[in-house]
């Protein structure tokens, strides 16, 4: 039987088996995108290499059990309160310690939700560090449903100490592989894998919009972010994602989002929300492109989330009326190409939006990269206007413009190619 494998388990194989940087990976990411079965399928490969390995899930600790080593002390794993706390890590590194030098090749041991165990980067440090001074032969990989940011604070880190395995939205070619979803269907239904059944088409999409309302928005608000991080107003954010989605692909200012929402607080609040969705692989704000960065960072931002199906499953519409309303259909095609932009981006390249100083002409992404700066608009209707590619180009003589849709590269084209391949290619 076919077993699909995303390119980061061939990575997170070679991190480990192909060099003695014994340093952390984090494997991170936004929920549901296949981290914990990356690690599991790169488990059972590394095992076959001669590897031992261990996994360990402190989101779910009874199906921990099995796997706990026979001559291991267990610990109370009746609620993720006895199991995930800074001892019973402790406890698990010090059993992996001995597994590992009973191994030809070393040991790995794989840690999921890691974010549920109080200050849990403070003890990984000090283990970690420990490990190094006496020369164990442990490779540690560290799981979480957010990014780097979110995990550890924006102001902590293990410098030094780790390496990053980002795992983001699956692409068009992914899905197309394992589900045969077409462009069309991939920018309404998005690229979360688990929300694809394999069943008919309308209970397909009464499961999936579930899936999207229920286990992704559900699960972000109520553990990646509130759990994580100082939440004041819980229900301000709860409104915050029930419409920041509907509003993908429009330039908002802080001031206007704030006026939609019940809770008023004031904007700061609003941004530093925004931000926290953005860490959470939700939703991002893009800034207008502008020579001097400080100047953008100052205009208002542009929304836009990083999987459609954020916007498109609390919408109400179905596959075929959305593709009817052309307003909402355009805005979802936007969104869909600013999404990809985002995900498949390198860490130095930058997307925005451009519009000029007297609001005339706007360009719905601008990609800039060192030297390399690209003017790009979407359309997904028939009627072809340059306006805002010409006065781009004008503005900024060096750049490269493209079209994506009808007249331009068309979409199953455009989606194949990451950001960065754009920029070398164009």
């Amino acid at each position: 039987m076919y077993t699909f494998h995303r390119t980061h388990v061939r990575r997170l194989i070679d991190f480990i088996s192909s060099s003695y940087d014994m340093r952390i990976i984090a494997i991170i990411g936004p929920r549901q995108v296949g981290k914990t079965t990356i690690a599991l399928q790169a488990r059972q490969q590394l095992m076959e290499l001669g590897f031992t390995c261990q996994y360990i899930s402190f989101d779910d600790p009874q199906l921990n059990k099995p796997r706990w080593p026979i001559d291991a002390h267990i610990p109370d794993i009746t609620s993720i309160e006895n199991f995930a706390n800074p001892k019973t890590l402790v406890d698990i590194w010090d059993n992996a310690r001995e597994a590992s030098l009973k191994s030809p090749r070393g040991h790995v041991l794989f840690l999921d939700e890691i974010q549920l165990i109080p200050q849990w980067s403070n003890y990984v440090k000090g283990l970690w560090d420990r490990d190094r001074r006496e020369g164990y032969p442990l490779h540690v990989v560290i799981l979480g449903s957010a990014v780097w940011q979110m995990l550890v604070g924006r102001n902590e880190s293990l410098t030094g100490r780790f390496r990053e395995l980002s795992v983001k939205h699956w692409s068009l070619q992914e899905m197309a592989k394992v589900f045969g979803l077409t462009a069309e269907q991939f920018m309404f239904y998005g690229g979360y894998p688990a929300s694809w059944p394999d069943e008919s088409e309308k209970s397909r999409f009464d499961y999936w919009r579930e899936y999207i309302t229920k286990t992704i928005i559900g699960s972000v608000i109520g553990r990646d972010i509130v759990l994580l991080k100082q939440i004041k107003k819980p229900a301000l954010m709860r409104q915050l994602i029930d419409i920041a989605p509907s509003y993908s692909g429009r330039i908002m200012a802080y001031n206007k989002l704030l006026g939609l929402l019940h809770d008023k607080d004031n904007a700061t609040t609003v941004k530093h929300y925004l931000n926290l969705l953005s860490d959470a692989g939700l939703i991002t704000t893009l800034f207008r492109y502008t020579p001097s960065p400080h100047l953008g960072m100052a205009s208002s931002p542009k929304v836009n989330v990083l999987n459609t199906a954020l916007m498109t499953a609390p919408s109400g519409y179905s596959f075929q009326e959305a593709q009817v309303d052309r307003p909402f259909w355009g805005r979802v095609v936007e969104s869909a190409v600013g999404a990809h932009l985002c995900n498949t981006r390198n860490t130095a390249t930058r997307i925005h939006y451009w519009r000029d100083k007297g609001g005339r002409h706007e360009v719905d992404f601008v990609i800039s990269r060192g030297p390399h700066l690209i003017g790009v608009e979407v359309k997904s209707g028939m009627k072809q206007t340059h306006r805002g590619l010409d006065a781009f180009k004008d503005r900024f003589p060096h750049a490269k413009t493209m079209m994506v849709g009808p007249g331009g590269f068309p979409f199953n084209e455009f989606l194949s190619l990451t950001t960065d391949e754009w920029i070398e290619d164009l």
